[in-house]
């Protein structure tokens, strides 16, 4: 008796083919970089472009070595992890009563913060760079931290309060018939649930703060120079910087691959939940 064809897999393949061409086309550019940075000038920039060519570790060897890479690594590792340390408790806890609140209250302080995000970052830097001029904080961690979380709070808050909105209000109510004031219905009760979206925001913040360009460029120095400025120096008129440039920018990904795959269940959790009820 011949088996009844799979019809389910026939319907997804489409799709399937359908992502796997997106995501390709996604990853040209760092697959073009990772190429550019194995590649000697006059190979990187050859017309037609060279698939075929002799590859060569010198740039990343110059990244790591000789342009004191992993110094600026730190830095943008201390302004990113500061950063996430401030915002995503204080955005946890201003999600979590915005969203036990009346929807009719919360919803002004809601649009009032997407307001304040869609500022530009330019609008806020030159307030930033005089204040931090003025207290003499210009080339500290701590003036670019707190910039950083007074410009990503919003997002924060908002993302945090589409997941702790979907957690019941009733958990609230029996928590506090079981005798649980509010600082413990929020710690044992609703922060386990929201684990998944608390580690999300972390992720988000982590990478608005480590990505940062213009603040960082406006508000360090030579002490605190975090790695988009450093890269951002590499390469200009210059051909034959633009292979340094590659290599700097396939470095500065690793970090957060790496933190990536770690954290992938939680992200994965985290992006899921509210979907199924």
């Amino acid at each position: 008796m011949t088996p009844a064809p799979d019809l389910r897999s026939k319907s997804i393949m489409p799709l399937f083919v359908g992502l796997c061409v997106f995501t390709f086309i996604n990853l040209i550019p760092l697959i073009w970089a990772g190429m550019t940075s194995l590649k000697q000038p006059v190979d990187a920039f050859s017309v037609p472009p060279s698939v075929i060519f002799s590859p060569t570790f010198e740039y990343h060897i110059e990244v790591w070595r000789d342009r004191g890479f992993a110094g600026f690594l730190l830095n943008s590792l201390i302004v990113s992890l500061g950063t996430v340390s401030l915002s995503v408790p204080a955005g946890v806890l201003a999600a979590y009563g915005l969203s036990r609140m009346d929807t009719r209250t919360a919803s002004p302080v809601l649009m009032a913060l997407f307001s304040l995000r869609m500022f530009p970052h330019m609008l806020l830097a030159i307030p930033f760079f005089v204040m931090g001029s003025w207290l003499g904080m210009i080339d500290s961690y701590w003036l670019l931290i707190l910039a950083l979380v007074a410009i990503n709070q919003p997002f924060t808050i908002w993302l945090m309060y589409g997941f702790l909105s979907d957690i019941p209000k009733e958990l609230d109510e029996s928590a506090a018939l079981d005798g649980c004031n509010a600082w413990q219905t929020f710690t044992k009760v609703i922060l386990p649930i929201a684990r998944p979206g608390v580690a999300v925001a972390a992720l988000f913040s982590l990478l608005l703060s480590y990505n940062e360009f213009l603040l960082a460029h406006l508000l360090t120095g030579n002490r605190t120079k975090t790695l988009p400025v450093v890269i951002a120096s590499f390469g200009g008129e210059d051909i034959s910087g633009w292979s340094l440039a590659a290599a700097g920018a396939i470095g500065i990904m690793a970090p957060i691959i790496v933190i990536m795959v770690l954290q992938q269940r939680q992200l994965l959790r985290g992006m899921t939940m509210g979907a199924l009820k």
